[in-house]
């Protein structure tokens, strides 16, 4: 009698491991998932840089004129009344690696 109570035992415990590192619900799955959870909150974590950095935009678009008239020149090539502004052309052939123009403040602000 007690070798089948040993037998039965030892088939449940083999039917326990098989579950465990099985497919299914296994350790697998658990070490699958939590690949799944770290790769989750470093997007997570990246995309709340990203949107800390944009809100800040946003603040200095909206309480700060001098943000408004950066990104209006930097963006749009505006310049002020009284400003002039220069363009230098390359002749064709010279190396095409200079900066973009910017205009040049000829007044105060």
């Amino acid at each position: 009698m007690l070798r089948w109570i040993a037998l039965i035992l030892i088939a449940v415990l083999i039917g326990l491991q098989l579950k465990l590192w099985g497919r299914s619900g296994g350790m697998g799955e658990v070490r699958a998932l939590r690949a799944s959870v770290s790769k989750q909150n470093d997007d997570n974590e990246r995309l709340r840089q990203r949107n800390q950095a944009l809100a800040a935009d946003v603040d200095d678009l909206k309480h700060g004129e001098q943000a408004v008239e950066a990104r209006a020149r930097a963006e749009l090539g505006l310049i002020k009344p009284g400003e002039t502004f220069y363009q230098v052309v390359e002749k064709p052939g010279a190396a095409s690696s200079a900066a973009p123009p910017a205009a040049t403040d000829t007044g105060g602000h």
